[in-house]
C-alpha cells in the first residue's frame, strides 16, 4: 500500500475514528484502525465490538492495499504534523507501516487486515431521515440526564422511540438517572410507524454528537431492536443497543403542578452558583423558599458556614419550602435557552417541572431532596 494525502484532509476523519478505540484492550487488534486504500479512496474503520465507525476520505492511491495500525499513535503523529503538509502512508509487507511528511519519518508495527473484526453494514427493518442539526439539538437537550450507574444499565442511554399524541406521530427522546428526567418530542419526521423503542448507549450518543456537529445535511438512521446505524455524510456509525426495558417515564411526570413560577434564567443560575459555593460536594443541597414574587435560596454546611440570597420572580402560588441538588438544578436550567424559564411546583415533597415557552415539547423533571 502507498498513498499520499494532505494533513487537513485526513485529520478530522482520523479524529472521528480513533475516538471509538479504547485506551486499553485485551485484544490487540482492537487498539488499531483498519486502513484500506483503493480507487483514490481511503477508508478508515475502528470498533470496540459494541460501537463501530467507518469513514472515507479522498486521497491519491499509488498502490492499493490494507493494514491495521495503532489508532492513538497514528492520531498523535498526524496531529503533530504541520498544517498543509503532504503525508505518505506506505506498507510493503503488512508488518511495518511507514509515515512520511517533510523531513519526518515514522515506522509503526502493524497487524494484518484479516485479524480485524468484520464490521457488518446491512439494511435493518426500520428507517428514518432527520436533519443532522435537529437530531443534535434533541440529543443535546436530553443527554445530561443519562445515568452513569452501571447497576441500572437500562438507564445508561437515551430512550429513542415513537409516541402518538392526538393522532400525530412524534419522535421522542427521554433520559433519566432516577433523580432527574429530560424529555423532548419532535413531530416533523416522516413515517415513524415501524420505529421500535430502543435505548442508545451513552458512548454512542457522545460519538454521534461529534459527528453531527460537523454535518449540515440530513442523516439516515437504520435500526432494529438490537442495532442502530447512522449514515452521516461520509461516515457510518454502527452501535449495539442496550438490551433492557426503559421504565414507564410518564408515571414520574407530575400532572398537577399548579404553582407556577417564572424567573430570569441567567439571574437564577448565577444565584444558585453563588449560594452553592459553600455546599458539600457529596451533598450539594440548596433550600428554596417560594413566597409571593420572591424566592429565597439558602445553604448550610457545618464546616463552611451558610449562604442566602433573595431573587425576584413572578409567583403567586402557595408558600413552598423545597430542597434540590444544586448541581442537578443548575445543569437542568442551563440546558434551557429562553431568557425566562418556568418552574411548576406541587408541594414541598413532589418533583418540579422546568420548561420554556420556545420549546413546548421539552420538559425537565427534578426530584426534591431533604435539606
Amino acid at each position: 500500500m502507498k498513498i499520499s494525502i494532505e494533513k487537513n484532509s485526513i485529520f478530522k476523519t482520523l479524529s472521528h475514528v480513533q475516538s471509538i478505540v479504547e485506551k486499553k484492550n485485551a485484544i490487540p487488534v482492537l487498539s488499531n484502525i483498519l486502513i484500506e486504500a483503493k480507487d483514490n479512496i481511503l477508508t478508515l474503520s475502528a470498533t470496540d465490538m459494541d460501537v463501530s465507525i467507518t469513514e472515507t476520505v479522498n486521497c491519491n492511491v499509488i498502490d492499493p492495499g490494507s493494514v491495521t495500525v495503532s489508532a492513538h499513535t497514528l492520531y498523535d503523529i498526524i496531529r503533530k504534523i504541520p498544517e498543509g503538509n503532504e503525508i505518505e502512508f506506505i506498507s510493503n509487507d503488512g508488518k511495518r507501516f511507514s509515515i512520511r511528511s517533510g523531513n519526518s519519518k515514522f515506522s509503526l508495527a502493524c497487524l494484518p487486515k484479516e485479524d480485524f473484526p468484520i464490521i457488518e453494514i446491512n439494511q435493518l427493518k426500520s428507517e428514518l431521515i432527520i436533519e443532522a442539526q435537529v437530531l443534535l439539538r434533541l440529543i443535546d437537550k436530553t443527554k445530561f440526564a443519562i445515568s452513569n450507574e452501571e447497576t441500572r444499565y437500562f438507564l445508561n442511554g437515551i430512550y429513542f422511540h415513537k409516541k402518538n399524541i392526538e393522532n400525530k406521530e412524534f419522535l421522542c427522546l427521554v433520559a433519566t438517572d432516577g433523580h432527574r428526567l429530560a424529555k423532548i418530542e419532535f413531530s416533523d419526521v416522516k413515517d415513524l410507524s415501524n420505529l421500535p423503542g430502543v435505548i442508545i448507549p451513552k458512548k454512542t450518543i457522545n460519538e454521534l454528537c461529534k459527528l453531527l456537529s460537523d454535518c449540515n445535511t440530513s442523516v439516515k438512521i437504520n435500526l432494529d431492536p438490537s442495532k442502530i446505524i447512522f449514515y452521516i455524510d461520509k461516515t457510518i456509525l454502527i452501535s449495539k443497543l442496550i438490551d433492557g426495558n426503559f421504565p414507564d417515564y410518564e408515571k414520574v411526570i407530575p400532572k398537577n403542578n399548579n404553582n407556577i413560577l417564572t424567573i430570569n434564567r441567567n439571574m437564577f443560575c448565577e444565584a444558585i452558583d453563588r449560594v452553592s459555593t459553600i455546599t458539600d460536594d457529596r451533598s450539594p443541597s440548596i433550600k428554596f423558599k417560594l413566597l409571593q414574587n420572591l424566592m429565597n435560596m439558602s445553604s448550610i454546611d457545618e464546616k463552611s458556614g451558610s449562604a442566602t440570597e433573595d431573587i425576584e420572580t413572578k409567583y403567586e402560588g402557595q408558600k413552598i419550602d423545597i430542597g434540590f441538588n444544586s448541581k442537578y438544578i443548575l445543569e437542568m436550567i442551563n440546558n434551557l435557552d429562553d431568557e425566562d424559564v418556568v418552574l411548576k411546583f406541587s408541594d414541598s415533597n413532589s418533583p418540579v417541572i422546568a420548561s420554556e415557552s420556545s420549546s413546548p415539547n421539552l420538559i425537565y423533571v427534578l426530584m426534591p431532596m431533604r435539606v
